[in-house]
């Protein structure tokens, strides 16, 4: 594109179609507007990459206490198997057995509570 006036200047042959912009002060406006332009944006792709490092980061934290979480529910899972085992073989036994022995441990808890309020 021709600027009004930038027309093709007689030069010496072979010059390379200088079209008068270095004469004029046009280019060392466009190179710092590019060094301006190419500096802000190094600035951003350095701040989007710092930026993406903090979230792999991040990333591999979190999958390491996924990880343990999934452990630790695993484990929890056992333990709980084991419980509901043992209440299905309780309650599979005798009811008057079990029955009893919550009648005597309620005994007992009644007559140490009696036995604390008459101490005092």
């Amino acid at each position: 594109m021709r600027r009004a006036g930038l027309g093709k200047r007689g030069g010496p042959p072979g010059d390379g179609g200088n079209y008068g912009y270095t004469n004029s002060g046009y280019s060392s406006v466009y190179e710092e507007e590019n060094d301006r332009l190419t500096e802000s944006l190094r600035t951003k792709v350095s701040a989007i990459k710092s930026l993406s490092i903090e979230i792999g980061t991040e990333v591999k934290n979190q999958n390491k206490m996924l990880s343990e979480m999934e452990n630790d529910f695993e484990s929890t899972g056992g333990l709980l198997g084991a419980t509901m085992s043992r209440l299905r073989t309780l309650s599979r036994g005798s009811q008057t057995k079990l029955l009893c022995y919550m009648m005597l441990f309620s005994l007992f808890v009644f007559f140490v509570i009696y036995w604390v309020i008459k101490l005092r």
